[in-house]
């Protein structure tokens, strides 16, 4: 339960802070026109913090309570120091209670085992937010070693947006990276609140300029099935079709697969590829192992 006899003192001590921030504190391109008003505008907030600006206004009007997620990435877009964040939270709350947190995602017994089996087709498991819940081998060599990458990192969207290296294999990286995108807004449509998607989406805010202004554009369509055009160091250039499949048993796992047409030199290129890195008999990686 929320109590609303702070909700205006809130919304005045998140004026005051917005007023205080320049656009190149927070990480935004300052364009040089003046500004009618001093600091950062209502609409870069909502943004950074993964919300609409119409949610962010009626906080600031003392008209909303604000849901656990949403005060993190306040924190974290204003800047707050210890003392401000514990402030923030006394005034937007009185014995609030924990919001439900999801269950960590394992993969699917079952897409596992139809990773073990495609040894010659490149795939990912994704979960929501786009997490990196398993791979294949092929996967690896084709991508990136995924078992380099911190567990808690492992996210598709992440590496596609602040990873150079992973961002470099992709010569069509802006449709792919604007496919992300979209997916996270559907996501985001799905589940209002959901404290790690704000999370992700506050952080890819902060690191990167595209992103910000693709989540602000609020495109909600997202791709099942697509092309993508790869740059690989050993094979040479790729054009590979990817399709992505919807567990029945958790719709909230896609098994995505990589495949090209027979005879082409992207499939010659992938056989190369599998035949150079694949062991016959390792399995296919998930993020707990």
């Amino acid at each position: 339960m929320y109590s609303e006899a702070h909700l205006p003192e809130l919304g005045e001590f998140l004026k005051e802070r917005r007023a205080q921030l320049s656009p190149r504190t927070v990480g935004l391109p300052e364009s040089g026109a003046p500004r009618r008003v001093p600091g950062l505008r209502r609409e870069e907030v909502a943004q950074l913090a993964g919300i609409s600006t119409y949610s962010y206004a009626r906080l600031e009007q003392g008209r909303a309570p604000v849901p656990r997620s949403v005060l993190i990435a306040l924190v974290r877009v204003l800047h707050l120091d210890d003392d401000q964040r514990d402030h923030l939270f006394e005034l937007a709350a009185s014995g609030e209670s924990e919001p439900r947190r999801r269950p960590a995602q394992k993969v699917h017994p079952q897409l596992r085992r139809i990773l073990d089996e495609l040894t010659a087709t490149p795939a990912l498991v994704l979960g929501r937010h786009l997490d990196i819940l398993a791979w294949n081998p092929l996967a690896a060599a084709l991508l990136t070693d995924f078992d380099r990458v911190p567990e808690k990192k492992r996210n598709y969207a992440r590496l596609l947006f602040t990873d150079p290296a992973f961002r470099e294999i992709y010569l069509d990286w802006r449709t792919n990276a604007r496919t992300c995108v979209a997916h996270l807004r559907v996501e985001a449509a799905r589940s209002p609140g959901d404290p790690g998607l704000a999370a992700l989406v506050g952080e890819l805010s902060m690191a990167d300029a595209d992103f910000r202004q693709w989540w602000a554009g609020r495109q909600m369509t997202g791709l099942r099935m697509g092309t993508k055009r790869l740059r690989h160091p050993l094979v040479g250039d790729l054009t590979l079709d990817w399709d992505s499949l919807t567990c029945t048993a958790d719709p909230a796992q896609k098994l995505v697969i990589s495949t090209a047409d027979p005879g082409t030199p992207s499939h010659d290129g992938l056989l190369f590829l599998a035949s150079w890195t694949t062991d016959p008999n390792q399995p296919a990686r998930d993020a707990a192992a």
